[in-house]
C-alpha cells in the first residue's frame, strides 16, 4: 500500500508540475532578466523582484510582505547574492503560506455524516466541472455522494450537472429550470440522509448580480438545509477561475462578504501564467485553498499543498 502511495503521490507531482508549467518559466524568465549582470540582491534587483510578483498576479499587499521579508534577510546576512534569490523566495512564501491557520486542511470531517459541501462562485469559473471532480475523488475513495443541482436559473447549469452525476456513478436531486433553489437543497439534504450517503455537494447559482440578493439566496439554502441537518453546510467551497488573475480577488472579496466561505477551490492554473493568485488569495483572504485544478482530468482537481506548489512554482526546468 505504502509503495502504491509514492506512486500516487510521484504522478500527482509530476501534474502539477505540468500544471504550473507557463506560471513557472514565466515567471523565472523575468528573474532572470531581472539579475542579469548582477551578483548582489540590491534595491534594485528588489524593486524589480516586487513588480514581477505583482506581474505574476501574486498582489499587492501579498507582494509587500514577500519583499518586506527578503528585505530584512539582506539586512541582517549583509550580502545575499542573485543565484540565492530562487532559495530565498521558496522559504518566504511557503512561510507565508503555512501561516495560514487552515493549511494543509484535509478532505472532509468524516465525524459529519453526510458532510454537506455548498459550492459557490460566478457563472464559468468551472464551478460544475469542479463538483463533477470533487464527486469523483470522494467516489474513488469509497464514500457515496449525493449532488444538488440547486443553479435552477440556467437549464445548462442543471444539464450539466446531470452529465457530470452520469458519468461519475453518483445521483443527482434536481427540479424544474426556475425552481426554488433552497427547495432543491431541502430534498437533496433529506434524500442523503434517508439514503445514508457520505457527502452531499450542493450546486448554487453563480450571478454575482447584487451582494445583498446574494446573501439572502445562500442564507435561505443554509436556512433550509439546517431543518434537516443542524449544522449544515459543513464546508462552504468558492471556486475561483486563476486564469483570471486580479478578477479571482475581486470575486473572493464579494462572495466572502456575502457568506461564510471556508475553503477554496482555485481552478484552470494549467492554461495560464498566473499561478501567482494562488499565493496571494490564500494569505490576503487566510481561508484555505483547499483544491487546485491542474488539468482537464477527471484526476486533475488536486488537495492542495503549500509545500510542493511552491516546490512547482519556483523549481527551474
Amino acid at each position: 500500500m505504502s509503495w502504491f502511495k509514492k506512486i500516487f503521490n510521484k504522478e500527482e507531482k509530476e501534474t502539477l508540475d505540468q500544471g504550473l508549467e507557463k506560471s513557472n518559466r514565466g515567471f523565472f524568465e523575468k528573474i532572470s532578466k531581472a539579475v542579469v549582470g548582477k551578483s548582489k540582491v540590491d534595491d534594485e534587483v528588489l524593486d524589480d523582484l516586487e513588480e514581477i510578483l505583482i506581474s505574476s498576479d501574486v498582489g499587492a499587499a501579498t507582494t509587500i510582505k514577500i519583499i518586506e521579508r527578503i528585505e530584512e534577510r539582506v539586512a541582517r546576512d549583509k550580502y545575499v547574492g542573485t543565484d540565492e534569490l530562487d532559495k530565498i523566495l521558496r522559504e518566504e512564501i511557503t512561510g507565508l503560506l503555512l501561516q495560514n491557520p487552515h493549511a494543509g486542511t484535509g478532505n472532509i470531517d468524516h465525524s459529519k455524516k453526510p458532510y454537506v459541501i455548498m459550492v459557490v462562485g460566478v457563472n464559468g469559473v468551472g464551478k460544475t466541472t469542479t463538483i463533477g471532480k470533487l464527486a469523483h475523488q470522494f467516489k474513488s475513495e469509497g464514500k457515496s455522494v449525493v449532488l444538488g443541482a440547486a443553479d435552477t436559473f440556467r437549464a445548462a447549469a442543471v444539464d450539466q450537472l446531470v452529465i457530470w452525476s452520469e458519468r461519475v456513478g453518483v445521483p443527482v436531486v434536481k427540479q424544474g429550470m426556475g425552481s426554488d433553489p433552497a427547495s432543491v437543497a431541502f430534498d437533496t439534504v433529506q434524500s442523503a440522509v434517508a439514503n445514508q450517503a457520505d457527502v452531499v455537494i450542493i450546486d448554487t447559482a453563480g450571478r454575482l448580480h447584487n451582494k445583498v440578493n446574494l446573501m439572502n439566496e445562500l442564507t435561505k439554502i443554509k436556512r433550509v438545509m439546517q431543518k434537516v441537518i443542524p449544522d449544515a453546510p459543513h464546508e462552504i467551497l468558492l471556486v475561483l477561475d486563476g486564469s483570471t488573475g486580479q478578477n479571482a480577488f475581486e470575486q473572493a472579496k464579494q462572495f466572502t462578504a456575502a457568506t461564510e466561505v471556508s475553503a477554496l477551490a482555485v481552478t484552470k492554473l494549467d492554461g495560464t501564467a498566473k499561478g501567482g493568485v494562488v499565493i496571494g488569495i490564500s494569505d490576503q483572504f487566510q481561508i484555505p485553498v483547499k483544491y487546485i485544478g491542474v488539468g482537464e482530468k477527471m484526476t486533475d482537481l488536486q488537495l492542495f499543498n503549500g509545500e510542493q506548489f511552491v516546490d512547482s512554482f519556483f523549481t527551474r526546468k
